[in-house]
């Protein structure tokens, strides 16, 4: 792995102030866990980052915000690192004045380029006794001691519907703070939706990697339920764990045929597909990071039939079409503007 993230360096050099039951919302690197003592819980929405994390033992891992471990009142210290939108920080000071005991102590930490000051400031909305306790390599520490008790942290809580229409085709997407495009529909995926009308996938097995809130499968389905084409099954697979709740939801309320997988890329996902449709993330954090997609195109080819499609769709300067060629076959244009390119290869 890379250097361990600045806002990780900067809670151990103020471990003094971690004491007792610890849980930690959002790290990313397993390092942190490796260098403090003892033992307590992590939670990360990456399923990546969930699975490195596993291998630090006695520390319990959760993946999302209703593993069983999320228990109210279990850590005396909760640090939070800041995310990448307000409405999650919301969300994980939410989750955090659940796990922190009565007198417990909530520590948040990032760097100027994540947020902090924003965060901060809704830190000291809750809680206006915060105090910060350093400032170092680009970050801020901030924490907020003697808390009271507060009430029990349910995700159902956060969650949000919002319509989405396409065509003649309208459907209710499920959303969680900290999900892509909030539930909006991405003009990306609707210049993929128009293609999917325009020329059909073949009939059988669909995979959605990527899949967000499920708008890409849903919508599928009630196109060929339109048309009054035979309902291809469409499995759902991503890495976030509010993209997985959202996308059962979603297809929970539009009575969609699928599973929806939560995993690292592939690695999770079993069998072959007739079809494979994507409209990859290209996001780690803040930053442009291809490596998420580069790795499935790498790995698609075992789940394709023989003569089955990949379809993808992405921001025109990202270099998947000479990606897609090596590692599957000869590529198509279906549709393409200023923004975007959907393209099209199949397996031999």
């Amino acid at each position: 792995m890379s250097a361990m993230p600045n806002s990780h360096q900067a809670l151990l050099k103020n471990r003094e102030c971690v004491s007792g039951r610890l849980a930690l919302i959002g790290p990313t690197d397993p390092g942190l866990l490796q260098q403090i003592a003892g033992d307590g819980l992590a939670m990360t929405e990456n399923m990546g980052i969930f699975g490195l994390l596993q291998a630090n033992e006695p520390w319990t891992v959760s993946f999302g915000y209703d593993h069983p471990a999320l228990v109210p009142d279990c850590a005396d210290t909760v640090v939070i690192f800041v995310p990448k939108s307000r409405a999650e920080m919301s969300m994980r000071l939410a989750l955090a004045r659940s796990l922190t005991r009565k007198n417990g102590r909530v520590i948040v930490v990032g760097e100027k380029k994540e947020g902090i000051a924003g965060a901060v400031r809704q830190l000291r909305e809750l809680f206006p006794q915060s105090e910060k306790i350093d400032s170092v390599r680009h970050c801020q520490v901030w924490q907020a001691d003697t808390l009271p008790p507060s009430p029990a942290f349910w995700v159902s809580d956060w969650l949000q519907w919002h319509g989405v229409e396409h065509g003649s085709i309208r459907l209710d997407v499920a959303a969680l703070p900290g999900i892509f495009s909030d539930g909006e529909l991405d003009a990306g995926t609707a210049m993929l939706l128009d293609t999917l009308g325009r020329i059909p996938l073949d009939s059988g097995r669909i995979l959605d990697f990527g899949c967000g809130a499920g708008v890409i499968g849903c919508w599928w389905q009630r196109l060929q339920a339109q048309r009054g084409d035979p309902i291809s099954s469409v499995d759902g697979v991503d890495a976030q764990f509010q993209a997985v709740a959202c996308a059962r939801a979603t297809y929970n309320r539009a009575g969609a045929e699928g599973n929806i997988i939560a995993s690292d890329g592939l690695a999770n996902v079993e069998g072959q597909y007739q079809s494979v449709v994507t409209n990859p993330p290209f996001h780690s954090g803040i930053r442009t990071d291809t490596s998420v997609t580069e790795r499935f195109l790498q790995g698609i080819n075992r789940h394709l039939v023989k003569g089955g499609e990949l379809r993808l769709v992405a921001n025109r300067f990202l270099p998947y079409q000479a990606l897609i060629r090596q590692h599957l076959g000869p590529v198509k244009v279906l549709a393409e503007d200023h923004r975007f390119t959907v393209w099209s290869a199949r397996k031999g």
